[in-house]
């Protein structure tokens, strides 16, 4: 479970060890934070119909979460939606190399949120009512966020760090 990186520093090489539960939140928060804001300026923009705070909407009314309060309480739903979604990536898949995986876990998690949940628990519209626009939109979110978060955990705990080109002393 213990992952370690070597790192050179001044001719010392040392171990550094990586806690995959606090990287998780960490990846999480920003992944949150930036598709979260993302959705909200295509949400501004009329690309996609679903508001910002989709994740809040079984609990709070529809007028609300499109109020600036709401928004920002719609965004860090969605912030702590991707917290659980990165836990549970580096849980299940942090030895996965690449990014196809976390395009496949973006297209799960869009599928999760707008074909089998969300539509029984009033969270988004049926995929057969939302449009071309929305439904476009959305994967296309879900499906960078899902890279943002299943890339930036399979760089940290694969070798994929080892690809890169080193750096010049």
């Amino acid at each position: 479970m213990e992952v370690f990186k070597r790192e050179s520093s001044g001719g010392h090489d040392r171990q550094h060890h990586t806690n995959p539960w606090l990287y998780a939140v960490k990846i999480g928060f920003f992944a949150g934070l930036i598709w979260g804001t993302v959705r909200w300026i295509f949400y501004t923009m009329k690309f996609t119909t679903v508001i910002p705070g989709f994740a809040a909407d079984p609990f709070f009314r529809k007028a609300f979460l499109k109020t600036y309060w709401g928004i920002a309480f719609g965004i860090g739903a969605f912030v702590l939606i991707s917290i659980i979604a990165a836990l549970l990536y580096a849980a299940l898949f942090r030895r996965l190399r690449g990014p196809w995986p976390g395009i496949a876990y973006g297209l799960a998690w869009w599928a999760l949120i707008f074909i089998a949940a969300g539509p029984p628990l009033g969270m988004t519209e049926r995929v057969t009512i939302l449009g071309w626009n929305t439904l476009y939109s959305e994967i296309c979110v879900f499906l960078l966020w899902g890279v943002f978060i299943g890339y930036s955990i399979a760089f940290e705990f694969t070798d994929e760090a080892s690809r890169e080109p080193m750096k010049a002393h």
